[in-house]
């Protein structure tokens, strides 16, 4: 190779490939989730499936509850039949279903007949006040750990539509169906023509 000549491009290291979890490992691990989810699961989801077997990055986590959130359903139910069938087909699904919801159905069954016998005790409501106040902060922990790959790759734009959607909704309180009908075509299309744009 003469002096002159470019220097040959050195391929970039290739990452490990998840292994895809078991049908068991499914359901271990979103039972774990929903033993856990005081508060809400979505924050031990993406711990669970980010941080700890790192199933997915966050950036394809982010992407996944997306489109969960815009599928009728709870947002999380959706997400672990979506997850589980994305490695394990049908069967997948099933199980990471059952692991997220047949734990605390037994338990909120029991809760319910203690709370119908119990429910007026003040000090039992005082209680009560105190875990939804630690439940909104766990979700607003979640929401900024989700937020933060946009932040890092200075996503100004995704940044924008997120703060937009936020104020429609929970300062000036639009219709949730309206705000989407309106930010969704409204995303997609700049995210269309972001691509064209990097590619031409």
């Amino acid at each position: 190779m003469s002096p002159d000549s470019p220097p040959a491009a050195v391929a970039a290291p290739e990452l490990p490939t998840p292994v895809p979890p078991s049908l068991i490992a499914l359901f271990v691990a979103f039972a774990k989730m929903s033993l856990a989810g005081f508060g809400g699961v979505l924050v031990w989801a993406r711990r669970g499936i980010v941080d700890q077997h790192r199933w997915m990055t966050a950036e394809e986590f982010n992407e996944t509850f997306a489109l969960c959130h815009f599928l009728p359903g709870p947002n999380v139910v959706n997400l672990s039949v979506v997850f589980g069938s994305r490695f394990r087909g049908p069967l997948g699904g099933m199980a990471a279903f059952a692991g997220l919801l047949g734990p605390p159905v037994v338990i909120v069954t029991v809760l319910a007949v203690l709370y119908a016998r119990f429910g007026e005790i003040d000090a039992l409501r005082r209680i009560l006040a105190g875990i939804s106040c630690a439940a909104v902060g766990l979700l607003m922990s979640a929401l900024f750990r989700m937020m933060m790959p946009l932040i890092k790759k200075r996503d100004w734009i995704g940044i924008a539509i997120m703060t937009a959607v936020f104020v429609a909704i929970g300062v000036l309180r639009f219709p949730l169906p309206a705000v989407l009908l309106a930010s969704i075509p409204l995303s997609i299309g700049i995210s269309f023509a972001m691509a064209r744009k990097a590619s031409a």
